[in-house]
């Protein structure tokens, strides 16, 4: 007589009793060993591996015991699957008939212990699709039954569970404040109304130190049972609450836009009055969301489409007749490039006011913010130890030390808008630009009192070279103005006057030539850079040339004899 393995499969949807000495699966497990005792004429014998998954509904395959089942059935290990009931092996009409495609290609089968039928019949599979369609309704039934349930306490402000929000903790059906949250919800709705830029509020969370709520749930499962890790270490029994993760831009709109601190319960698209305290008042709520609105807004529209970038110096630069500087942009082989221009030259031709103002200004919007906030650190640092506060202190100057540490990190990414943040006014002309800092932004930003800061260090002025060569643009501001120095133009100047002293003691150009392996040609174009004016040489050696100005260039471009007019080339450059 042929031996038929019979594996038993039981299945849980609730882990509600699961820790109980004798469970829902005990009690199934028994009495499919009892019905394959009574097949043992049949050759069935019961496989001793435990086949289990608690706690996991039946409308999904993936479950952790049907697929070390499942795989058991492919190696040939299994030739009968053993159920209680139908509706534990699946409640789905979709994910059975897979399970019975798997089962023939494999030559196995299954029986349910409480439900006798033949599927080799067609009656016989008639029934089953009977049975399983009810048990798809009744889960289905269930689902939504559930669904309509949590509505209709939303509805009466009830908390139905999910992720706990910072602030709050569970109180039954409802919430209660934990005051040392929520006074970190409500510096962060003021810091947002303040600076009105989730990046801005992120840098100053960071430096004030505001933590969000450490989470606790469950990692995964191991053989079908919960295993319940902490999320952080900080929320061990004696750690303090105040420990959690950085608050980072998505948790922070998540936060700025939960109706939950307003009091209230959001379900879908409706928002209900709630049963638990308000953290922030509805009014405060509301402008927030107008001012997340209105920057959403703002945002697709100068995107069109595409994520867009904030110009951080839009309404603080203006020029030397003061004229403010509009942000811009043009697209050229699907990348943006970003421009301060002035605004009369923005459709302003035809205004007569703007026609008397000469000339205007177009600067490449990331080298202006990245130089601009570079130039700020650089001055707050001078200035430290000398008169940028009133009544300097170790401690003080310790701490403005650290903060510009961060601000420098900062300033060189993309995210440079705490630094810039303290401009108040930005005004450029010719050869310089001067900076007016904001004093209440400033101490913001160097977590001091305003009161501490010397008036005087708020303005400064910095020098500013802006040139273009065709089209390229080279835009330097402050200390950067001392560029590189040009050991090549060096070197051929060194050579020109060398070669030019050949020439003086009675040497050919052709031996020249020879002599450097050089063509006649290239001697005679070298040996023009030592007629070079004696002011433009000592730039050269300085590195103050203009950018323009190099020995690839001077090569193309060979320069009249007349230093006045060697001048007037140069200072176009």
């Amino acid at each position: 007589m042929k031996k038929i393995r019979c594996a038993i499969y039981t299945r849980k949807s609730s882990e509600e009793g699961l820790d109980q000495e004798f469970n829902s699966l005990h009690a199934q497990r028994e009495a499919c060993a009892a019905y394959i005792a009574s097949q043992k004429h049949e050759g069935w014998v019961a496989l001793p591996e435990h086949y289990d998954d608690g706690g996991i509904s039946g409308g999904t395959l993936e479950r952790a015991g049907l697929k070390k089942l499942l795989q058991h059935v492919d190696e040939g290990l299994v030739d009968q699957i053993v159920v209680y009931k139908i509706d534990r092996l699946t409640r789905s009409l979709a994910d059975f008939a897979k399970l019975v495609d798997h089962l023939d290609a494999a030559d196995a089968s299954f029986v349910s212990v409480t439900q006798s039928f033949n599927t080799a019949t067609i009656m016989g599979r008639l029934t089953l699709n009977v049975l399983l369609s009810f048990a798809q309704f009744e889960r289905e039934v269930t689902a939504e039954r559930i669904r309509d349930k949590i509505a209709a306490s939303k509805k009466k402000g009830l908390w139905m569970g999910g992720t706990i929000p910072l602030g709050y903790e569970p109180d039954g059906r409802t919430l209660k404040i934990v005051p040392e949250e929520a006074e970190t919800v409500r510096t962060l709705y003021d810091l947002y109304l303040q600076h009105r830029s989730l990046v801005a509020v992120m840098y100053h969370a960071k430096r004030l130190g505001l933590r969000g709520k450490a989470k606790v749930g469950k990692l995964e499962k191991s053989n079908g049972q919960p295993v319940a890790l902490l999320a952080d270490a900080a929320m061990s029994a004696s750690a303090p609450r105040a420990a959690g993760f950085s608050i980072e831009r998505a948790t922070l709109h998540y936060l700025l836009t939960n109706p939950v601190y307003a009091g209230r319960i959001r379900h879908k698209d409706a928002i209900h009055e709630g049963q638990h305290p308000a953290i922030v008042e509805l009014d405060l709520w509301e402008q927030v969301q107008a001012h997340l609105k209105e920057a959403g807004a703002r945002k697709r529209g100068k995107g069109r489409g595409r994520r867009a970038t904030i110009s951080l110096l839009a309404g603080k630069l203006v020029d030397e007749t003061g004229d403010k500087l509009t942000p811009t942009h043009t697209n050229k082989n699907g990348t943006r490039h970003r421009y301060y221009i002035s605004s009369r030259l923005i459709g302003g031709a035809g205004n007569e006011e703007n026609q008397k103002k000469s000339g205007g200004w177009r600067l490449p919007a990331k080298a202006l913010e990245d130089q601009i906030g570079r130039a700020i650190i650089c001055h707050v640092r001078d200035r430290l130890p000398v008169n940028l506060l009133i009544n300097p202190t170790t401690d003080a100057i310790s701490k403005i030390g650290s903060q510009l540490d961060l601000l420098g990190a900062q300033s060189g990414t993309k995210d440079a808008s705490a630094i810039l943040s303290c401009i108040e006014q930005a005004t450029i002309r010719p050869g310089a630009i001067e900076i007016s800092l904001s004093p209440e932004a400033l101490a913001d930003a160097m977590a001091i009192s305003e009161d501490e800061l010397n008036p005087d260090s708020r303005t400064f002025e910095l020098p500013f070279q802006f040139r273009k060569r065709g089209v390229e643009t080279k835009l330097v501001i402050g200390a950067e103005t001392s560029q590189s120095i040009d050991a090549t133009l060096i070197r051929s100047i060194a050579k020109a006057h060398r070669y030019y002293d050949a020439i003086k003691s009675g040497e050919t150009f052709e031996e020249i030539a020879e002599s450097e392996g050089l063509s006649k040609r290239r001697i005679m174009q070298v040996i023009d850079l030592a007629f070079l004016a004696p002011e433009i040489v000592k730039q050269i050696v300085q590195g103050d040339q203009p950018a323009g100005l190099t020995a690839k260039w001077l090569g193309i471009n060979p320069l009249p004899s007349d230093w006045q007019a060697q001048r007037h080339i140069i200072a176009a450059l």
